[in-house]
């Protein structure tokens, strides 16, 4: 039986062309490196900058709030659209209510980074 999964692991990648096409070689952990297209790779990672002068907890944190960031912004567009209004009030507030919770948790990433 399938079903669907949701990844997240930390990688290092470089833009790298393959055969003239854009695209990231990527580093995994174990130290396997591969290519994968650059709309492929976008679509599946988020930068976090350079982080590897930092402990891998304090990185966690750092992949955290950029996870976070990706997902609020991507919420609030959602709230600023056609579909949003057609839902009805309930889900409307708590929608809103998830975006203001989700500002917090960013506000205390955010406190959190800046004392590393």
């Amino acid at each position: 039986m399938t079903q669907s999964y949701i990844g997240t692991k930390q990688i290092l990648a470089w833009e790298q062309d393959k055969d003239g096409q854009p695209g990231y070689a990527v580093k995994y952990a174990d130290g396997y490196v591969s290519w994968s297209p650059k709309d492929v790779f976008e679509a599946a990672y988020i930068p976090i900058g350079h982080v590897d002068h930092l402990p891998a907890h304090q990185q966690r944190v750092i992949g955290e709030k950029a996870q976070l960031d990706d997902k609020v912004g991507k919420l609030t567009d959602f709230l600023d659209g056609e579909f949003f209004r057609s839902l009805d009030a309930a889900e409307q507030e708590r929608l809103t209510v998830q975006l203001g919770a989700m500002r917090e948790y960013q506000q205390i990433l955010a406190e959190r980074i800046a004392a590393f």
